[in-house]
């Protein structure tokens, strides 16, 4: 094998009301060294995380009349959508159901800025489902700030009434237990010498690394469960908890004919240029190349690339699959041409995690991650074959204002994978997988469905898509039925006070992989937001009202009048 090929076993190695609760005396502290200043802030519930499903739990808390405690480790909030520079990943049916309608909302309003700020032309500002970059990955391609100004606009009402206090570039760095009750959290500027605590009732993880579960020394799961484990048919033989899916550092470009945007040659560009990954099976050569692994039949296939025109020599359009801008939607001059969001396999990161390892050793991977994608640009900008048979687009350029850094990365990078809390209910791919639920209950065509959960609280729809991982697995990519969201799995198995609303709810490695786009999560944080704000009318903590048949069906009865959507039709 040429390149920078590397052995796997080397490689798996080296990547390796809460009165009816009860409150038991000895609290356990778990935190830092204290900052030169420390403040105390209180409120109903304290959602940690400003992730997708972090602003839906706060939306819904706020909307419930609780006061609501919000922070994000970043300056942007909205996660995957925003901070990660994501465009939706949704699935066909998403523009009349299968999702809240507050999701829907958030669509709605994403389209309606678009019309009242941006100088769209008037063909584009009369479609009624409004494609800002006609992208094919998504009916709603945006820009990822266009976002952000949605959910700040949605939220600024909360914190001008005081209802809502958020507080961005803040990390969790510690807290207080009292047995199974989390007392409070801390947490720490990144910009200011300050501390907070943060107390409340409740505590939602809503970070998108899980965060939270170790601070609070709630029992989770990282990386792959073992086969013998979970009986699921795509499991691997043994456990390994540092195997989990590659993350990615995305980026936009911007494609401006006749100019040269051609940036300095990364410092690791030799390395990434002969990189190629060590998985099984085996990946068809080198990363940076158009030719890649299929995730659904496993063989080789090419993926084109051409930004000057709907023609390509590959299976899809790298350029139009994720384009966020397409300019011909805006009036002449607004754009000097179309932007696309680089969310590839060619920058897929699998040579370290971003859990289970030191601080150090996380800014070690995502710097090697963010030298991936200035590689991949670099190599697009000087060495990627072109249709009209020249090599290299020296006229795409970095977009650093699209997404608010100065090397024109994302913000943060973008997570398939976090740890997952050992759960009152943990979803399993008997449950969701099409393959493996018409072997237990011998149905096929429209019969075959998903398991029905009696405990539902969402809905979704989405393939088990696992990248590339850091155990050597190449993709395990399979269909699945549309499913629902138990409320077993927001609900730690012990811990009594702390909800799960992002990639942290109980579900496996496997069945992760369908439960971690956009309306899913968002789906989750309501949920959690609306089970606080349940809990804290009913004055019934979160296990009681799961293990209560009549006080579940109360909970699930708020969550439909609120728009919630729990069941798929038919």
């Amino acid at each position: 094998m040429n390149g920078h090929a590397i052995d796997r076993r080397q490689f798996a190695g080296a990547v390796a009301s809460l009165a009816t609760i009860g409150m038991p005396t000895g609290p356990v502290i778990n935190a830092a060294e204290p900052a030169k200043r420390t403040k105390e802030t209180s409120a109903d519930v304290v959602i940690v995380g400003g992730s997708l499903g972090g602003c839906a739990a706060a939306i819904a808390a706020l909307r419930n009349g609780l006061r609501v405690v919000l922070t994000e480790e970043t300056d942007w909030i909205g996660g995957q959508l925003t901070s990660q520079a994501v465009p939706p990943d949704e699935h066909r049916w998403i523009e009349t159901h299968g999702a809240n309608a507050s999701y829907r909302r958030l669509r709605s309003r994403i389209r309606d800025y678009y019309r009242r700020h941006y100088p769209l032309t008037d063909a584009a500002r009369q479609q009624p489902n409004l494609n800002p970059g006609n992208g094919t990955v998504s009916r709603l391609c945006h820009e990822p700030r266009v976002a952000l100004a949605v959910l700040r606009d949605w939220l600024a009402p909360y914190i001008s009434s005081g209802q809502l206090q958020l507080f961005t570039e803040c990390k969790a760095i510690g807290s207080e237990l009292m047995g199974d009750l989390v007392q409070s959290v801390t947490v720490t500027s990144l910009r200011f010498s300050e501390q907070r605590i943060l107390t409340a009732p409740y505590f939602v993880d809503a970070s998108e690394l899980g965060d939270l579960l170790p601070l609070t020394k709630t029992e989770y799961v990282t990386g792959a469960e073992a086969g013998s484990e979970t009986n699921e048919l795509h499991a691997q033989d043994r456990a390994d908890p540092a195997n989990q899916q590659a993350f990615t550092i995305c980026f936009p470009i911007e494609f401006v004919p006749g100019a040269d945007h051609t940036i300095d040659q990364p410092a690791e560009y030799a390395f990434w240029r002969a990189f190629i990954p060590p998985l099984e099976p085996a990946w068809p050569g080198r990363l940076l190349d158009f030719t890649y692994t299929h995730p659904r039949s496993g063989m080789p296939r090419k993926l084109g690339f051409n930004p000057l025109g709907p023609k390509s020599d590959g299976v899809i359009n790298l350029w139009h699959y994720r384009r966020i801008v397409h300019a011909a939607n805006f009036k002449d001059g607004t754009y000097g041409g179309d932007i696309s969001l680089v969310n590839w396999p060619q920058n897929d990161y699998v040579l370290g995690n971003l859990v289970g390892v030191s601080d150090r050793q996380w800014q070690h991977h995502v710097h090697r991650a963010k030298q991936l994608s200035l590689s991949l640009m670099y190599w697009l900008q000087t060495e990627a074959h072109r249709l009209d048979g020249g090599v290299g687009f020296p006229e795409l350029r970095l977009r650093p204002d699209i997404v608010g850094t100065e090397d024109g990365l994302a913000k943060y990078p973008y997570v398939r994978e976090s740890r997952r809390i050992r759960a009152c209910f943990t979803v399993l791919e008997e449950h969701v997988g099409a393959e493996q639920r018409a072997s237990i209950t011998g149905k096929s065509g429209n019969e075959l469905k998903a398991a029905s959960f009696p405990d539902s609280v969402g809905v979704g729809s989405y393939a088990i898509d696992l990248h590339p991982s850091t155990g050597g697995d190449n993709y395990i990519d399979f269909a699945t039925l549309p499913f629902q969201v138990p409320l077993g799995a927001l609900i730690p198995h012990r811990v009594q006070n702390l909800l799960a609303a992002s990639k942290n709810i109980g579900v496996t490695h496997i069945t992760g992989g369908c439960y971690r786009l956009h309306p899913v999560e968002w789906g989750i944080g309501e949920a959690a937001g609306c089970l606080v704000a349940h809990a804290v009318a009913s004055r019934l903590n979160p296990h009681a009202i799961y293990q209560s048949p009549k006080r579940l069906e109360a909970f699930q009865k708020m969550l439909q009048k609120q728009g919630v959507e729990i069941s798929w039709p038919g």
